[in-house]
């Protein structure tokens, strides 16, 4: 078990409360696109245009993703601490915290959707609520790959 999915938030670089705000994870989806009406992309095309959008974020800029997702870092350690037995997974999302940002793709669906089944019957309400939602945004990825979701580490 990740001593990070225990670690008290205001002791990780970059967690601290500033301004008066409480630390939170945000995800961000990626949701638009050049071009308005999806006939208007060749499908050749198609990755070019969402690798296009998608590294917008590494210079700052956002106006390519919406927030799909957010919490409080309290209940992003309580969501690790749910997926503690499955090591990928819980390897994948506990990495926003070492690093502040991590990005989720279709290589990442199959093993986080596998432990989201497997830990949602037994997690608290706001835990499964949580998963929930990054199970939703996981079945938009499988059905469209070139879309991902990106996850931040706000304070």
């Amino acid at each position: 078990m990740s001593t990070l999915a225990h670690a008290d938030p205001s002791s990780i670089p970059g967690l601290r409360s500033g301004r008066g705000r409480e630390p939170e994870v945000v995800f961000y989806q990626l949701n638009a696109k050049v071009l308005e009406r999806k006939e208007d992309i060749p499908e050749d095309a198609k990755q070019v245009v969402y690798y296009s959008l998608a590294i917008g974020h590494h210079i700052g800029v956002f106006d390519c993703f919406k927030p799909a997702f957010r919490c409080p870092t309290a209940l992003f350690d309580r969501i690790l601490d749910a997926l503690r037995d499955h090591e990928e997974a819980h390897r994948k999302l506990s990495g926003l915290l070492r690093f502040g940002e991590i990005t989720v793709d279709g290589t990442h669906t199959r093993p986080l959707l596998a432990a989201i089944a497997a830990a949602r019957p037994t997690a608290p309400p706001d835990v499964a609520a949580w998963l929930d939602g990054l199970a939703t945004a996981l079945e938009a990825i499988r059905r469209e790959p070139a879309i991902y979701l990106m996850g931040r580490r706000l304070s």
